[in-house]
């Protein structure tokens, strides 16, 4: 084996290892965040978990992402650890796909059709079809459609490549004598758990197996053990995720090490007990790709069939070894568990990430309605307890804001789509606003504080003239609030119309007080009040109508929000001005 069949097996390896990760980014984009809902919801029983987790592997191509997203499903407490234990053991028998998808590359026969099915004449095909979707295509599901395609095709090209360099081996008697040392049970375990836990990849240290078996020299003696080995080294990729996690997420992590520690420790001893006896014949023959594929595939199976009704087994091995302790975790509160749930793990699955950015989203949205809707009461029926609960919503909407905030600009780094760019923009512009309308239903609990301090009171005239104005109030904040959780367009262009009506509203109850002020039916004092309470109400609306207009934006680069906001207000609108109409009706001062 010369210096350039060394040169040629690490190019073939680079290849390998980055068509692993090309493949995988395009099957993460082109799922957009639904694989991990599923994973998230259909996890009710062991068996239904098993599958949910064997199917998700299967498709994203890597055990150690899928276990990662339990960790910090697990973490977040979107998931309970009893739910997680059947993922983790359905993760390890989707990953078994990958082998059989690289065993391909042995195909040999003189038959035209077989020979179709070898990768090294499809992926060149695969290859020049992706590479041309890429460059003229715009449409993003396109473009990851044709990742999955180049990043197959390259994993194979460097699979080839990396088998074609290395049958050089079998002539080099150095690596026949390490691979003597290999057939060592212990050792063999050992370097399989080192490979896979230094690329973090079962899949690729599989390949690799796979690929070395080309040169003819590997025996089952040497690969069984290999292969034990790198079912273990898979879990150090959730372990460090785990690092500074809450209890249970660290026990998620755990529940995959004692998984695959047991099942490992299991098989080793039967096997070689049994073989001690019998003396399988088999362990001296050499072994093929498509051979290191169905050993790497009945042993998960396997191990999944006979430990998955005992896995609860597992869930009380882990928290005996990670007990609750002297002082358990404070209980959080609901708020603080949906804060909880945007954790950074999620964030190498940009497109679940965003769904749990959106989903917090509205949470926070439901609390700065709320605080509104408790102020407004404040104003008629006053309540200590409703005032002090304002106060509490209002700080939470801030936390909400800063740290929903900070994890979209985390997640504004990564790889998104043109349309989770689009969401991810609507989002950030969105929480502000929210933030703002807790903010002025603080302003409008505080005029409430003070008109009952000082026990004071509007006119009935000035007070019917409110109840209209909040009326119209609580409506635009009703619609903007299922504008932005609905997403739907035709609802978020209703909603200026409402707004233009609320202005003309503050300008007309203004005008009334002025007039009751000179007749001399009220005071100054309530005056500055009451100007304070309807200049609170038009920047809510203010907001309302920025929430609805983000939305309208977010489907069209071109869209500028003033310009819009300036041609539907045009005389000559006639929509616009219809709706203005009906409203200005309905909300027609007494």
């Amino acid at each position: 084996m010369t210096i350039f069949d060394v040169l040629e097996m690490i190019g073939g390896l680079a290849l390998f290892l980055y068509g692993m990760n090309v493949l995988g980014d395009g099957l993460k984009k082109t799922s957009g965040g639904k694989l991990e809902k599923i994973l998230e919801k259909l996890t009710s029983t062991p068996l239904k978990a098993a599958l949910m987790g064997a199917g998700v592997t299967a498709i994203i191509q890597s055990s150690s992402a899928t276990t990662v997203m339990v960790v910090g499903f697990v973490n977040s407490g979107i998931m309970k650890l009893q739910q997680a234990v059947g993922i983790i053991m359905g993760a390890n028998v989707g990953t078994t796909i990958t082998a059989w998808m690289l065993s391909m590359s042995v195909i040999e026969s003189g038959s035209f059709f077989v020979k179709l099915l070898k990768p090294s004449s499809f992926s060149p095909i695969l290859a020049i079809i992706g590479v041309i979707i890429i460059m003229f295509s715009k449409k993003d599901k396109k473009k990851d459609i044709a990742t999955i395609l180049v990043g197959f095709a390259v994993l194979m090209i460097g699979m080839d490549i990396m088998s074609g360099a290395v049958s050089g081996l079998k002539d080099v008697p150095e690596f026949t004598s390490i691979l003597t040392m290999f057939s060592n049970p212990v050792l063999g375990l050992l370097a399989g758990l080192a490979l896979t836990a230094a690329i973090q990849s079962s899949s690729a240290s599989v390949g690799i197996l796979q690929a070395l078996c080309s040169t003819g020299t590997i025996t089952y003696a040497t690969a069984i053990p290999v292969i034990m080995g790198q079912n273990i080294g898979t879990c150090v990729t959730a372990l460090i995720s785990s690092v500074g996690a809450s209890k249970d997420a660290r026990r998620a992590a755990l529940i995959h090490l004692y998984y695959c520690i047991v099942k490992t420790t299991a098989f080793m001893l039967g096997f070689y007990a049994i073989d001690s006896f019998v003396d399988f014949s088999f362990m001296e023959s050499y072994i093929s790709a498509v051979g290191v594929a169905t050993v790497h595939s009945l042993f998960n199976i396997g191990s999944c069939i006979i430990l998955l009704p005992v896995s609860q087994l597992f869930v009380k091995l882990v928290c005996f070894t990670i007990p609750d302790g002297p002082v358990t975790e404070l209980e959080l509160t609901k708020e603080e568990m949906e804060l909880r749930s945007l954790d950074v793990r999620f964030l190498d699955r940009p497109g679940f990430a965003l769904e749990r950015c959106k989903h917090v989203a509205n949470v926070m949205a439901g609390l700065a309605k709320k605080s509104m809707d408790m102020s407004l009461n404040l104003l008629y029926s006053y309540n200590e307890e409703e005032a002090k609960e304002v106060v509490r919503l209002e700080s939470e909407v801030d936390k909400f804001e800063d740290e929903l905030g900070t994890y979209l600009v985390k997640l504004s780094s990564r790889d998104l789509s043109g349309k989770e760019s689009q969401m991810l923009s609507v989002l950030l512009h969105s929480i502000g606003d929210f933030e703002r309308i807790s903010d002025h239903a603080l302003n409008i609990k505080e005029a409430a504080d003070e008109m009952h301090e000082k026990q004071l009171t509007f006119s009935e005239k000035a007070t019917e003239e409110l109840q209209v104005f909040a009326t119209a109030i609580k409506d635009i904040l009703n619609m903007s609030m299922n504008v932005f959780e609905s997403e739907d367009l035709e609802m978020a262009e209703l909603v200026e119309p409402l707004e233009e009506v609320i202005d003309q509203l503050n300008v007309e109850m203004k005008k009334r007080h002025v007039k009751r002020l000179r007749k001399g039916k009220c005071t100054i004092e309530l005056g500055f009040i009451l100007s304070d309470i309807t200049t609170n109400f038009e920047r809510v609306a203010d907001h309302c109508s920025n929430i609805a207009v983000n939305l309208l934006q977010s489907g069209d680069e071109e869209f500028e929000a003033h310009e819009y906001k300036d041609t539907l207000k045009t005389s000559d609108n006639l929509d616009f001005q219809g709706r203005v109409m009906a409203y200005r009706s309905k909300y027609t001062l007494p």
